[in-house]
């Protein structure tokens, strides 16, 4: 299984590529870090880096998304969503790995 984008959050990363005038071959990066009040927080980036041994590349409604392999145990099966509504906006992660998340969805233990 892999990290799966919605169309919406994929339409959000558009929007963001297209207001910033970022290359065409800018990626998004999905990955997570050390941290957050669960133990590991999710990161969002946006890259031309790509390193056939180290990352695993998706193309989701039009959008290259790229995963450290390393970070792929703990991702595999996430999808990353976006929300804009009157309570809430951003990207939102449902990842079937994580054992206990924050309250806010940003961080997470495995």
């Amino acid at each position: 299984m892999a990290v799966v984008i919605t169309e919406k959050a994929a339409d959000e990363v558009k929007r963001i590529l297209d207001d910033q005038k970022h290359e065409s071959d800018t990626k998004l990066r999905i990955g997570i870090t050390a941290g957050g009040c669960s133990g590991f927080s999710y990161s969002l980036t946006l890259t031309q880096d790509f390193d056939d041994e180290k990352d695993t590349k998706y193309d989701y409604h039009g959008i290259q998304v790229v995963v450290d392999k390393k970070h792929a145990l703990y991702l595999d099966g996430t999808t990353v969503d976006f929300y804009d509504g009157i309570d809430r906006r951003g990207f939102a992660f449902n990842n079937p790995n994580a054992t206990r998340s924050c309250g806010c969805g940003q961080s997470f233990q495995a």
